[in-house]
């Protein structure tokens, strides 16, 4: 049965609100012109507001892994340090590509389960020359779905002078990011999650402390963050002709998160929907061969995405796209992808299409004799019930 509207529970790119599209969705304007200038800079404003700082803001045409490049070429010159804390596939994929740009990369890898401040504390505690540049972490690995403890890891590096850069592409507008009061040095999100637009857009904050550091050997004239953070024009914000639909799309966007939801109402309903996620799959995970979260710490569990271990999760998103138009995030990173699926519940996602993609799973796991437990649907929706 799947005419009618498509369900995407991947994590990202998260599903686009009609209101978003329709802001996009005109002729470009001069771009020379004053009035698409001010979006613009309100757009900038509303950035900082998003991720809780006042730091400098440098915007790239771009996705996440733009992101981690622009960083880079900006904090490090060939040869320098990066510690880089791994929690899973896009932990190692962003230190590969680190390593690929003449940077020295160690990693600090905790398998699939979330950063531990002390073992960073005792790494760090090893390097009284200073000789680490930065500590790179995600805050939300969006493969193994653990979510990283920033304010403990900020603590752990006290008394030591390297930058804190953090990762928040499948995270910001999701969980909570205080970029200023937590201390973070250089925050990377992009376009296509939590803020819920199209791919193509990403970001880059970075404090004063970061700044410091001047151009490198890496910092070509596009990934120049001070160029961009100090533009005196339009076009200079973007390196050239800017993303006029994006900035269109994103100022819709970021008005409905900030000043009509509000941002800590959005955290609330992104971890309600995580929640009743969570109740599901335990209800599943009863008397199963095999079904369970993948993260069994609920405080280290992302906010926007669940993964979880499911024998036959191949043949089941198979199944849920061509019965129910339910399509599922693949086991990206797992021990054996074809056993393991994710739930994204990020962005523009409400209760009534988080009990429609679980329906369709456990329909799903009926009709392919996945065994699985009982009461998954009834404990979601008493889990959404409750307020708080």
């Amino acid at each position: 049965m799947p005419p009618g509207p498509d369900l995407i529970a991947i994590p990202g790119p998260s599903p686009v609100p009609a209101r978003v599209l329709n802001a996009a969705h005109r002729a470009s304007p001069d771009i020379y012109g004053a009035d698409l200038a001010q979006v613009n800079l309100h757009l900038m404003a509303q950035l900082k507001r998003l991720a809780g700082t006042r730091a400098h803001l440098a915007p790239y045409i771009g996705n996440g892994h733009a992101g981690w490049e622009a960083a880079s070429a900006n904090i490090f010159a060939p040869g320098d340090l990066a510690l880089v804390v791994t929690s899973g596939h896009f932990g190692r994929s962003w230190a590969e590509m680190t390593e690929g740009l003449g940077i020295t990369v160690e990693r600090l890898d905790f398998g699939a389960l979330p950063p531990d401040p002390a073992r960073l504390a005792e790494r760090l505690s090893r390097d009284p020359e200073g000789r680490i540049r930065a500590v790179m972490v995600c805050q939300t690995d969006t493969a193994s779905a653990t979510m990283a403890d920033i304010p403990a890891i900020r603590a752990a590096m006290e008394g030591h002078p390297a930058l804190l850069v953090v990762d928040a592409i499948a995270s910001l507008g999701c969980a909570p990011m205080r970029m200023d009061d937590w201390g973070v040095d250089v925050l990377i999100a992009a376009s296509q999650k939590g803020m819920m637009c199209p791919p193509g857009a990403v970001f880059v904050w970075f404090s004063d402390r970061a700044a410091a550091r001047g151009r490198t050997a890496l910092t070509s004239p596009w990934w120049d963050w001070h160029l961009r953070a100090g533009a005196d024009a339009l076009w200079r914000f973007w390196g050239g002709t800017p993303p006029v639909q994006q900035i269109f799309a994103l100022s819709e966007a970021l008005t409905m998160i900030l000043d009509e939801e509000g941002l800590e109402a959005v955290w609330s309903r992104h971890a309600r929907l995580a929640r009743a996620t969570w109740a599901a799959v335990d209800a599943w995970s009863v008397g199963a061969g095999g079904v369970r979260l993948s993260v069994a710490d609920p405080a280290a569990r992302a906010l926007s995405v669940t993964a979880v271990t499911l024998p036959g999760a191949d043949a089941l998103r198979a199944w849920t796209v061509r019965e129910c138009g339910v399509t599922l995030g693949v086991g990206l990173g797992a021990p054996d992808p074809t056993g393991a699926l994710r739930i994204a519940h990020m962005g523009h996602c409400n209760a009534g299409v988080l009990l429609g993609t679980l329906g369709a799973i456990e329909a799903g796991m009926t009709a392919l004799d996945i065994p699985h437990g009982t009461g998954a649907l009834e404990a979601a929706a008493a889990s959404i019930a409750r307020t708080t």
